[in-house]
């Protein structure tokens, strides 16, 4: 039987055991029809169509593609060959001759396309209200906005219609929405995909993000299309190791803003953002992001205005009547823009981005709300630019400062509006930030999208991939520890907790503690065990100072990793400190002495 919500581990169960993505399809084209609203798709594929490519996907069979009958949605300003791209304006449609390599990659994944779905016009907004083709319902509080502009791309997975779509993000487009939605919203790192084949909104800043109902499932679908295309100039490759796949971990290092930086629309908001920081599992420092906040400002008084109105020179100044008038307002106020300005958010920019990469030496990730609360279609038609503009406190400035980003939803108000947060980490920290969203996602008592039922229990960490090797972390170099950003600089990730076979003595050093194997009185001491990519170890090795270096280490389980091991001359004189049973445990006994 079909299940309800189109989660990817669900269809790929209906798959497994006999199902068909014909069916699958047909369920789909019945849910639009069931959900009427005119304002979500802008073009169809027609339902012969999407039929007959799920008639060729079931009679090739699976072939080991991750996205194997999974129907999906792409917001109108990415190419879809045999579609045309408008951006919500219907005197600038054009056919492309080909997919964009985004769309391309999941169609070879077998992956189904619906359609294209409508959007605040040219990607300008945060609300979802600025379209001629009107406004999506909203399937969760209909009252209430769908967010913006990638608004049809979330409402179409949230009523349950696609289990995955695309949307884009250069101020946030790919994170409100999801709020807004109760869905899950995956704000990639700058180039990681490429954005070839998308109507620009500022070329520099833009990223194809994608919502879902769960956060593996967003996942999967960004590492279906991560990697850099050879004719996009703003694509970029991944480090070595990198992978999207959630990559838990028992411990963090977690951020939240000063508590007087924090804006909300209501206590109850504010109720919720705590509540979800007491959820995260560990403390939470608090600091200063005025920064942040003051690059956000700049991204609509400068710079990044005239980027935009420079990628819509024609639309402006020859079919101004063609713009909605929101939309116009804000590209002809790029005409005007000075180049002497523009450097000077230029450099303010390259000075958040050092702020940002310091901050994150420190930290996992940074817990925000989404955005203060979820406004009703009445707040937006009262003010239309302010309301938009309070949306985007917390989602302005993370594109330019080349950081990632995960909309999570943390639970509804009182009256029934639903609120999230966002976890914000540097470039390339997706599965750290989905491991701990996945986590933060199912402990919130939410259902998924509007469809209610159970948000999926947190994977385990995925095991060994080729190409990687286990590594024990004994030390400082453990989840949540001062040097634990080495490790994961150099591609790692936690596997698992572990104890050594009792074999070894551990010493403090100072700042990290030695293992010693020693002949007798051995006792087993606790660590990690991370996963290194083997490419790593030789440099990963080259930056640990003596008498520290790798060496092979007995498990209680019998299996032999590559460890921290210490010589024994250089724990001569070290305090001993093996009765505590590991550093972690050392520490807490110091910290409560």
């Amino acid at each position: 039987m079909l299940p309800a919500a189109f989660t990817l581990p669900a269809l790929a169960r209906y798959i497994a055991s006999g199902g068909s993505p014909v069916a699958i399809a047909a369920e789909a084209l019945r849910r639009i029809k069931a959900w009427g609203d005119p304002a979500l798709f802008l073009a169809r594929v027609p339902a012969e169509a999407v039929l007959a490519r799920a008639e060729a996907l079931a009679a090739e069979g699976k072939r080991g593609r991750p996205l194997f009958g999974l129907p999906f949605v792409v917001k109108d300003n990415i190419d879809c060959a045999g579609l045309p791209t408008t951006a919500a304006c219907p005197d600038y449609a054009y056919q492309p001759a080909s997919d964009s390599p985004a769309v391309a990659r999941l169609l070879a994944a077998g992956a189904v396309l619906l359609g294209k779905v409508n959007l605040d016009q040219f990607a300008t907004g945060l609300n979802g209200t600025r379209s001629p083709h009107g406004t999506p319902r909203n399937p969760v509080v209909p009252d209430c906005i769908p967010g913006g502009s990638s608004s049809g791309s979330a409402t179409a997975v949230a009523a349950g219609i696609a289990a995955f779509s695309l949307g884009t993000d250069t101020a946030g487009s790919g994170r409100v929405p999801a709020m807004v939605n109760n869905i899950v919203g995956l704000k990639p790192s700058l180039g990681l995909v490429p954005t070839l084949g998308v109507v620009p909104a500022c070329r520099s800043l833009d990223c194809i993000s994608i919502f879902a109902l769960a956060v593996e499932d967003a996942a999967t679908v960004l590492e279906v299309m991560a990697g850099p295309e050879r004719e996009d100039r703003y694509s970029r490759p991944a480090p070595a190791g990198w992978r999207a796949v959630p990559a838990p971990q028992p411990h963090w290092r977690l951020a939240a803003p000063l508590v007087e930086q924090l804006v909300f629309d209501t206590p109850a908001d504010a109720a919720l953002y705590e509540a979800a920081l007491a959820r995260a599992g560990g403390p939470v420092a608090r600091v200063d992001i005025a920064p942040f906040l003051a690059i956000a400002r700049r991204l609509y008084d400068g710079a990044w205005v005239a980027e935009r109105t420079a990628a819509l020179r024609g639309m402006v100044t020859e079919r101004p009547g063609s713009l909605h008038p929101v939309t116009r307002g804000i590209l002809e106020a790029g005409l005007d823009k000075r180049t002497i300005d523009a450097w000077d958010d230029l450099d303010a920019a390259a000075e958040a981005r050092r702020l940002a990469r310091r901050l994150f030496e420190g930290i996992d990730a940074l817990i925000l709300p989404t955005a203060p609360g979820t406004p009703a279609l009445a707040d937006l038609a009262a003010e239309p630019v302010a309301a938009n503009s309070r949306l985007g406190t917390y989602t302005n400035f993370v594109n330019i400062c080349d950081l990632a980003a995960l909309a999570v939803p943390a639970g509804f108000r009182p009256d029934g509006r639903p609120f999230g947060i966002t976890l914000v980490g540097p470039a390339f920290a997706e599965a750290r930030l989905a491991g701990l969203g996945a986590r933060l996602h199912a402990s919130a008592g939410v259902g998924l999208g509007a469809l209610g039922g159970a948000v999926p229990a947190p994977s385990a960490p995925p095991a060994l991939a080729p190409g990687e090797l286990p590594l024990l972390a004994i030390g400082a170099h453990m989840a949540g520890l001062p040097l634990n950003p080495q490790i994961l600089r150099h591609g790692g990730r936690f596997l698992a907790e572990a104890r050594t076979a009792p074999l070894y003595r551990l010493h403090d050093l100072g700042k990290r503690p030695g293992l010693v194997r020693v002949a007798e009185g051995g006792v087993a001491v606790a660590g990690e065990v991370w996963a290194l990519p083997a490419a790593s170890v030789g440099p990963f090795l080259a930056e640990i100072p003596p008498p520290l270096g790798f060496g092979r280490v007995t498990l209680q389980d019998g299996s032999s990793p590559l460890g921290f091991l210490c010589e024994a001359v250089g724990v001569a004189g070290m305090p001993d400190i093996s009765a505590t049973g590991g550093w972690r445990a050392y520490l807490a006994t110091r910290e409560n002495a």
